[in-house]
C-alpha cells in the first residue's frame, strides 16, 4: 500500500466518522472533550479529584457514542475517563445541532 492510498483511506474514514456523527448527534445531550477522545453522551458526571497536590478530572458517561476512527464499535453502554488535562463539558442545545444550509465545511452553495 502506497502513502497516497493509506492518505486516502484515512481520508474516506474521517469522511464516514463526520458522517455517522451528524447521522448521531441528535441523539445526545451532551459533548464531551477530553486531552484525547471526543463523546457524545446523555448523561455526564464530571469530578474534580486531587491525591498528593495533584489535581486530576474523572469523567463517567452513560449512553455514550465515541469519536475514534479506529474503533469499530463506536456507541459505549458506560464510559470512565481519568484526565489530568481540563475536560470541556456542553450541553447540546437544539440550535448546535443544525448543520449550515450549504453543508459547512467551505461546500459549494
Amino acid at each position: 500500500m502506497s502513502a497516497e492510498d493509506l492518505e486516502n483511506y484515512e481520508t474516506e474514514m474521517e469522511l464516514q466518522l463526520y458522517r455517522e456523527y451528524r447521522d448521531v448527534v441528535g441523539l445526545f445531550s451532551y459533548v464531551v472533550e477530553t486531552e484525547r477522545r471526543f463523546y457524545l453522551a446523555n448523561q455526564v458526571d464530571l469530578q474534580v479529584r486531587s491525591a498528593d497536590g495533584e489535581v486530576y478530572f474523572e469523567v463517567s458517561m452513560s449512553d455514550a457514542w465515541v469519536w475514534d476512527v479506529y474503533r469499530p464499535a463506536r456507541f459505549v453502554k458506560a464510559v470512565k475517563v481519568v484526565t489530568f488535562k481540563d475536560v470541556n463539558v456542553e450541553e447540546l442545545t437544539p440550535n448546535d445541532l443544525q448543520l449550515p444550509k450549504n453543508g459547512g465545511f467551505g461546500a459549494a452553495s
